[in-house]
């Protein structure tokens, strides 16, 4: 399939820079695959759609205030790290949370930076030195152990790069999901931004049952795909877990042949990955535990565990863009799309919402 089959143009008004006024009132598209009809509602009205026993699947990673900056020790300017994964002394990705002294890093002009260069950090004035090069990133060795008490303090929020302005207090609270929970996200997982507690508590009184995975997104989520054929890009990797209790909510929906509503495309991505045959013949459930995925979802997949799908909408020629047209078909999602844009509907992290049944 060629890349350029999943353009579309989007007027530039039409991408949000800020959340809605309160938490809950976008707009949402109700969009069935069979048939292709379209329903224009608002997020107070999803439990309309959603049936008794659905189980709903939502990410619960926290978005770690990952945006730092430093002071060239050399030149004395200004320099925008983003922290995108601590590293552990053998130089991987550590299994648990904590502090660290060793990060993976990238931001604005950080190619051009060699082994040696040092910076300052924080009122305490602690240096970050480069320590190694692994294209596009940098290995940052701190003086001192950084973590999540420190950036809660002095770190900014990543805000996606099609939000142009700075962060700002309220970005700390409405680019973070109500029920976030395990830190370690770079980006949030947005379709999640749209459920107050209130709603949550809804849809529970409903019957829908609401269950957790925890998928750490990457900053490969906002990597554009730079081959021609979209077969040939190289999906970046993500840590995830589903507990028992979810796995055992999951699976116990299949086996009764209740839907799996995942809300979001990170939590697709980890029930997908975490798919397993019970016997021939029996189906697919999923498996507990904790993994890594590297899961490339475009058109032709057969999705295995998600039956619905709650979600933004996406950005042109990007992963997500095919995963959601592997979900509906391309030409479909394309038409919607089209109707979303003649609607005014708003688009990508902030934006608007979409059902598709």
């Amino acid at each position: 399939m060629r890349t350029r089959d999943l353009s579309f143009d989007l007027p530039r008004e039409l991408i949000a820079q800020e959340p809605p006024a309160e938490r809950g009132r976008s707009r949402l598209m109700v969009a069935d695959r069979a048939g292709g009809a379209l329903y224009h509602r608002t997020m107070d009205d999803l439990a309309e759609f959603v049936s008794p026993g659905t189980v709903m699947v939502f990410n619960d990673s926290r978005v770690r205030r990952a945006r730092i900056f430093g002071e060239n020790e050399e030149t004395g300017r200004r320099q925008e790290f983003l922290l995108v994964a601590p590293l552990a002394e053998d130089g991987e990705p550590p299994s648990n949370g904590g502090d660290h002294g060793r990060w993976l890093v990238i931001g604005p002009g950080a190619r051009r930076l060699k082994r040696g260069r040092r910076f300052l950090f924080g009122p305490e004035s602690f240096t970050g030195t480069i320590t190694d090069v692994r294209e596009p990133y940098r290995v940052l060795s701190f003086s001192r152990p950084l973590g999540d008490s420190w950036l809660e303090k002095h770190g900014h929020v990543p805000l996606p790069p099609y939000i142009h302005r700075d962060d700002v207090p309220r970005d700390a609270e409405r680019y973070q999901t109500v029920y976030a929970r395990a830190s370690g996200s770079v980006a949030a997982p947005t379709a999640g931004l749209h459920f107050t507690s209130a709603l949550l508590d809804t849809l529970r009184e409903k019957g829908v049952h609401i269950t957790f995975v925890t998928l750490h997104v990457g900053i490969g989520t906002f990597l554009p795909v730079r081959t021609a054929n979209l077969e040939d890009h190289v999906m970046h990797r993500e840590l995830y877990t589903i507990t028992d209790e979810t796995a055992d909510t999951i699976n116990a929906a299949r086996i009764e042949g209740r839907t799996i509503l995942a809300v979001g495309t990170t939590a697709v991505r980890t029930l997908e990955s975490a798919a397993t045959t019970r016997s021939a013949g029996e189906g697919d459930v999923v498996r507990a535990g904790t993994g890594e995925t590297g899961i490339f979802i475009y058109p032709g997949y057969r999705f295995r565990i998600v039956d619905r799908l709650f979600t933004n909408f996406h950005t042109p020629e990007s992963t997500l863009l095919a995963m959601v047209s592997a979900f509906a078909g391309r030409e479909q999602i394309l038409a919607w799309y089209g109707e979303a844009i003649r609607h005014r509907y708003r688009f990508f992290s902030y934006g608007d919402a979409m059902l598709m049944r």
